[in-house]
């Protein structure tokens, strides 16, 4: 990559939210020659943004080596300051996108003096705990190497051990909207020091109401041109595009379209089947089959219910993510589902999305979305990091009418064929 691609725009003429680079010591123990990335044209490094040298190790300890599309193109934005709203699906790396940004910022411009405790500097709003809960996670990943602290705050956990947590200086605090604004009225938590805003998923957080309480946040923090802001959401639509001018300045605005073409390492199957054959098909795919961890998806929870129930009495490894299950229960479901210990977990698109899952084999689709959109978002739990996936969709006959919706939308065609011998 020649010097005049990898240089970007002065920021825009405002209060001043960055930053001049002092100078770094380096560490004793590590330093870059460990992580060597050649440069390939049309691809960005992390090398290329001049990070922080304990950044860089979690990078690499991370197994990263080349920039998504979305994070490249972030982080040439929001490393100079300024504000950004990001269209992009779960899966394209958005979340290491903005984490990376903020680190780099603290961990050039120290701790204020004096920051009291319960005062985060960056605060992450996401719509749901699960994907509150996978953020604090890959933020802690991140700043493993790093004297920065990270909490979370969301319903449905232990509220007590979440406020103890706020005694001593927080740089990172990702929330839920509700639990949030719980500690902030009962004055546990000072959001005038927040330097760094994001909102993650603006788009769930609109369609599942949270748009009022977010506002109501939003108003505690410094006003937008004494703060940095980053706006995330899977589309654009009017009323984002609108909120997205209230609470941003000036914002570089960074679209990587939802399309299939971002999954391309995902080998798409189509199965025609009877709706009566698709309980027997399931069974016998997972039975017989060397799937190794499975997402199957059903487009209501009542379904995702009687799926789970099915698969158990065929002795399979399963279990299920819906509105339906306790909070507690969920994080533990998807806790062992990441370790291994559950081959299959049965979702909802509202449970399954925004999670955040190494190493998925297969994806099912029992029936298929009615969103077209939600059938780019499922398959995309599998083909990550350059990993091989498979996504199965079970076209039956309730299914047929949403199939050529979902093909214009990812303008591709879908080949259909009737399962494989033996598995009906």
């Amino acid at each position: 990559m020649s010097e005049s691609e990898q240089t970007t725009a002065p920021a825009q003429n405002r209060k001043p939210k960055r930053r001049r680079r002092k100078p770094r010591r380096r560490q004793s123990n590590w330093d870059l020659r460990q992580f060597q990335v050649p440069a390939v044209a049309g691809k960005w490094r992390f090398h290329d943004f001049d990070l922080p040298l304990p950044l860089m190790r979690a990078i690499h300890a991370q197994g990263f080596e080349y920039c998504t599309p979305i994070q490249a193109e972030a982080l040439r934005q929001t490393l100079l300051g300024g504000d950004i709203v990001g269209k992009a699906q779960t899966g394209t790396g958005k979340t290491a996108a903005f984490l990376i940004s903020v680190m780099a910022y603290f961990l050039e411009e120290p701790t204020p003096n004096g920051q009291k405790p319960g005062a985060p500097r960056a605060l992450i709003i996401a719509p749901t705990r699960e994907l509150a809960l996978q953020i604090e996670k890959d933020a802690k990943a991140l700043a493993r190497f790093t004297q920065l602290n990270v909490a979370s705050m969301v319903g449905g956990m232990d509220y007590q051990k979440q406020r103890e947590s706020l005694g001593s200086k927080i740089d990172i605090l990702v929330a839920t909207p509700g639990r949030l604004l719980d500690f902030h009225q009962k004055r546990d938590i000072d959001l005038n020091e927040v330097e760094v805003l994001v909102l993650d998923e603006a788009d769930r957080m609109l369609s599942m109401g949270f748009i009022p309480d977010v506002k109501r946040i939003i108003r505690y923090t410094p006003k937008k041109e004494e703060r940095q802001t980053f706006l995330f959401s899977a589309t654009f639509t009017d009323d984002i595009l609108n909120l997205a001018n209230q609470w941003t300045l000036d914002p570089a605005h960074v679209e990587i379209e939802v399309t299939v073409e971002n999954q391309a390492d995902i080998d798409q199957r189509v199965y025609l089947v009877s709706d009566d054959d698709k309980q027997r098909l399931l069974v016998n795919l997972l039975q017989q089959e060397s799937f190794e961890r499975v997402m199957v998806f059903g487009n209501r929870r009542d379904l995702v219910r009687k799926l789970d129930d099915l698969l158990k009495k065929a002795g399979v490894s399963v279990a299920m993510l819906s509105g339906d299950v306790p909070q507690g229960q969920r994080i533990k479901t998807l806790e062992s589902f990441r370790e291994g210990e559950i081959q299959v977990l049965v979702a909802t698109d509202v449970a399954g999305r925004g999670i955040h899952i190494e190493d998925v084999s297969h994806v099912i689709n029992y029936t298929l979305p009615e969103d077209p959109e939600d059938y780019v978002h499922r398959i995309g739990r599998t083909g990550r990091a350059g990993a091989k996936g498979v996504s199965i969709s079970f076209v039956g006959e309730e299914d047929a009418f949403s199939l050529p919706e979902i093909e214009r939308y990812i303008n591709d065609k879908l080949p259909c064929v009737h399962p494989p011998e033996g598995m009906l």
